[in-house]
């Protein structure tokens, strides 16, 4: 994987929403801070578990303390309840900002289309895998507030998309297919932990090609379109 890239070169609307996580619940009964994050680790880990295997709404924290074990009686003092948990694992698998995004990598002029966007799928299926099934399966169960965040980030990601494609294919920003095209690239980015269980035999390498091929061929269609 490449190294994360300096935050000054996101762009300004998703740098705002990178620096804005969801609220995790502020828990002061135990002061041993390595305890803490011990704990928590436990916690989080095996509700990420629970939470693919099992859905958000059935698993309870029983069920947490079962495969973590955490002991039941103690576990409030390392979270507030199921909400707390799924926020702390959003945060750290969904809203990590060590993966680029799409036009943060198309900025890098040495890089094709086609590299750029390989580059990605490869990153973000490698990287975010759990975070993305962690949140489209929880999404009908998270508090309308960390739905409208997460419905944020995924908006300001396709505008800024839109921005870098328009530069990289000289069309007017004002070309509403940009945004139809960076739409659909977001939603190409959960394809390979969302669908792969449709592609079990066929090499991962093979995958990310052909998808990354037509994505290519998807987007230079609307420079080949501009052209009078």
């Amino acid at each position: 994987m490449s190294e994360a890239m300096p935050t000054s070169v996101y762009p300004e609307r998703l740098h705002k929403l990178r620096t804005q996580l969801l609220a995790e619940a502020d828990i002061t009964s135990v002061q041993n801070q390595e305890l803490i994050q011990s704990r928590r680790e436990q916690i989080c880990d095996a509700a990420l578990e629970l939470f693919l295997e099992k859905g958000f709404a059935a698993t309870t924290i029983r069920d947490i303390c079962a495969r973590s074990g955490v002991n039941q009686a103690s576990i409030y003092d390392y979270i507030a309840n199921k909400n707390d948990i799924l926020r702390r694992l959003l945060n750290q698998l969904w809203f990590r900002e060590d993966v680029p995004t799409l036009s943060v990598i198309l900025q890098d002029q040495s890089l094709s289309l086609e590299d750029a966007i390989e580059q990605y799928f490869r990153e973000t299926w490698a990287y975010k895998r759990k975070g993305t099934l962690l949140a489209y399966r929880c999404v009908p169960h998270m508090l309308p507030e960390d739905r409208e965040a997460l419905h944020a980030r995924e908006y300001a990601a396709m505008k800024d998309l839109a921005d870098q494609l328009s530069l990289r294919l000289g069309i007017s920003s004002e070309d509403r297919r940009l945004d139809i095209v960076s739409n659909l690239m977001v939603f190409l980015s959960a394809f390979g932990p969302m669908r792969d269980w449709l592609n079990r035999d066929i090499p991962s390498d093979q995958i990310l090609r052909a998808i990354s091929a037509g994505a290519t061929a998807m987007i230079r269609s609307l420079e080949a379109e501009d052209t009078p």
